[in-house]
C-alpha cells in the first residue's frame, strides 16, 4: 500500500473508540508555563491500529496518557467511546481505566511472585470478573503462551514477558489498548513477534490499538502513523513503510517543514 497524507480533523463517525477535541495540557503557571498539548483533536476508529510519534518532548507521551485517564486536559475534551473522561469521579475513572482500557507497557509491568495466567487474568480477579475460558484459551493460543503458563516472570524471555503483558492487555476484550514503547525493551526479534501480536489484535479481533514509539519500523505495524510536533499534530500518514515514516520523522524538529503542504 502507497503512504497517504490525511487530514486531522475530528472524524464524528459512530464507530470511533476514543478521541480527544481541543485538547491542551499545561504544566506550571505564568512565564515558567510550558504548553505539551496546545489544541490536539484526534480519533481513533475502531479496529484500527495508530502509532503515534515524534521527537522528545514533543507530546506525545502526554497525549497517550490523557487519552487514557493517566493524566488530566488542563482544557478541552477528551472521550473513549461516548464517555466524556473530563465530567467522571477518580472512581469512575479508575474503573472506566479496569473495565474498558488495556496498556501494554515498556517495562512489562507484571507481578513477579504471579504465574503467567495469573498475571493474565488479574485485571478481571481484581475487578470480580469471571475468565472467559474460551476467549481465554483463544488470546493464549494466538500469543504462543501455552507452555509457559505456569511460569513466574523471571522464568520468562522478554519477549514472553510482553506476549504476557499483551494477553492481559486483551483478556477484558476493553475497548481500547494502549501500548507507551511497548517494544522499547526487547530485541528485533522480539519486538518483531509482539508487533505481528498487536497487529493480529485489530486483524483477528477487531480490537483497537493506539501506540507511542520512536521507532520506524515499528510504526510501520500501524493503519495510521500520527505526528507530534511542539504539542501539535503536523502529519499523518496511511499505509506507510519504515521509510516513510523515517524520511518525515527527519524533518520533525522544524514543525513548519513537517506540516502537510496544501495543493
Amino acid at each position: 500500500m502507497t503512504a497517504s497524507d490525511t487530514a486531522t480533523g475530528h472524524a464524528t463517525s459512530p464507530s470511533i473508540a476514543a478521541g480527544a477535541a481541543d485538547l491542551v495540557k499545561r504544566y506550571g503557571s505564568g512565564d515558567t508555563a510550558v504548553d505539551a498539548l496546545r489544541g490536539v483533536s484526534i480519533s481513533f476508529q475502531t479496529g484500527d491500529f495508530t502509532a503515534i510519534m515524534g521527537p522528545s518532548g514533543s507530546g506525545k507521551s502526554t497525549l497517550m496518557h490523557c487519552l487514557a485517564g493517566l493524566d488530566l486536559a488542563t482544557s478541552g475534551r477528551v472521550h473513549i467511546g461516548n464517555t466524556e473522561l473530563t465530567s467522571l469521579s477518580d472512581k469512575a475513572m479508575t474503573m472506566l481505566r479496569r473495565d474498558r482500557i488495556g496498556f501494554v507497557f515498556q517495562s512489562f509491568n507484571l507481578v513477579p511472585t504471579l504465574t503467567a495466567a495469573e498475571n493474565i487474568t488479574l485485571p478481571l480477579d481484581i475487578a470480580g470478573r469471571s475468565v472467559d475460558t474460551d476467549w481465554f484459551d483463544t488470546v493464549v493460543g494466538r500469543l504462543g503462551l501455552g507452555d509457559r503458563l505456569d511460569h513466574l516472570p523471571s522464568e520468562l524471555s522478554g519477549g514472553q514477558q510482553q506476549r504476557v503483558a499483551c494477553a492481559r492487555a486483551l483478556i477484558g476484550k476493553p475497548a481500547i489498548i494502549f501500548g507507551d514503547e511497548p517494544t522499547g525493551n526487547l530485541d528485533s526479534r522480539s519486538s518483531g513477534e509482539v508487533l505481528a501480536i498487536l497487529r493480529a489484535a485489530t486483524d483477528e479481533f477487531g480490537q483497537t490499538v493506539v501506540i507511542v514509539t520512536h521507532d520506524p519500523r515499528a510504526a510501520s505495524y500501524a493503519d495510521r502513523v500520527v505526528f507530534l510536533a511542539d504539542g501539535q499534530i503536523v502529519r499523518e500518514l496511511v499505509g506507510a513503510s519504515a521509510d516513510d515514516i523515517f524520511e518525515v520523522m527527519k524533518h520533525l524538529d522544524d514543525p513548519a517543514a513537517a506540516r502537510v503542504e496544501e495543493n
